[in-house]
């Protein structure tokens, strides 16, 4: 098998090399990046060298799959390249999630949209894979009737500027300085108000949760974190529940992990997720402001379980694993 990773030396790129090593999934593997030609990376014990990606060659490689890790407007460039020659394309960027054609995929979630997409495979964002590894399986058993979120989300979801503007403290990549600080602005603005990055979220968990109309609303705040999304999230259900038959869900939900016991502190936190594959969830409880609705946090590696893990993921459904 052949497979191609484009972007692969960018941070999404070297986790999903990293994802697939953990994973044991060798393959003929050929790396492309725009700013990295002939650096050699590592994999399987292999020196791989960079190359440039040039689309008049793409046929000699006999990809089967590739996987992207650049920007939007790249992806929209390539990926027809890729698709037309009939090569599966899992996408991290947000150049083909809205398409109607293309599944926007999280496979613990909505796995069997996969069937219905031949050549390109959307990687949702990262704070929206998440979100609704946990919201599936309550829809499932009580039905959404609403959903407020507020994300924390790291600095490593703006890729290595964000980090070194955190670690150096400055403003490479930020409008203001991230540390010691929160920005409520993640990605330009719409004319409603929204961020795209809100935007986003709302519009990507109803495509992947099947529910065009569910009454959700969000905000993207950037925190001074370097690894590992966080949620707060409020949800309204429509059919009876308790805290506790909420936590009974979640503990057998796939992918899942309940932190949930205030007494001893235990809760979700960035610095327990990261490097982890796992969705963890805690601090619920009744909302006492309206009737049948709860509180909880939710947290992830937003590089691992945001990104490369579930394009990973993605990948060995298709392959059947």
């Amino acid at each position: 098998m052949n497979i191609a990773i484009v972007g692969a030396t960018g941070l999404v790129g070297r986790k999903i090399i990293e994802v697939l090593e953990e994973r044991k999934i060798e393959a003929n593997y050929f790396l492309f990046g725009s700013h990295s030609v002939g650096k050699k990376i590592e994999m399987f014990n292999k020196s791989v060298t960079v190359e440039k990606l040039e689309v008049e060659t793409l046929g000699s490689y006999n990809l089967d799959y590739a996987f992207f890790a650049v920007e939007s407007e790249l992806s929209r460039q390539l990926i027809p390249y890729f698709a037309c020659q009939g090569i599966k394309v899992i996408d991290n960027s947000n150049a083909f999630r809205r398409r109607e054609d293309v599944a926007l995929v999280v496979p613990q979630v909505n796995r069997e949209v996969l069937k219905k997409t031949d050549t390109i495979f959307a990687n949702p964002n990262c704070s929206t894979i998440q979100l609704v590894t946990v919201l599936k399986p309550l829809d499932e058993k009580f039905g959404l009737k609403r959903v407020v979120v507020s994300t924390y989300q790291a600095v490593s979801g703006a890729g290595k500027e964000g980090i070194e503007d955190l670690l150096n403290d400055t403003q490479n990549h930020f409008a203001y300085p991230i540390k010691n600080n929160l920005i409520p602005h993640i990605d330009v603005f719409l004319e409603n108000g929204y961020s795209r990055e809100e935007d986003k979220l709302i519009f990507e968990s109803r495509k992947i949760l099947g529910k065009s109309d569910l009454k959700i609303t969000a905000t993207a705040v950037r925190v001074p974190v370097l690894n590992g999304h966080s949620e707060s999230v409020n949800i309204e259900l429509e059919k009876p529940a308790t805290a506790e038959e909420i936590r009974k869900v979640l503990s057998s939900a796939e992918n899942v992990i309940v932190q949930d016991d205030v007494e001893k502190q235990v809760y979700p936190m960035p610095i327990f997720a990261d490097g982890k594959d796992e969705v963890f969830v805690g601090r619920i409880r009744q909302d006492y402001s309206h009737d049948n609705a709860f509180n909880m946090f939710v947290v992830a590696d937003n590089l691992r379980r945001g990104a490369a893990s579930n394009a990973v993921d993605i990948f060995e459904e298709l392959e059947g694993k």
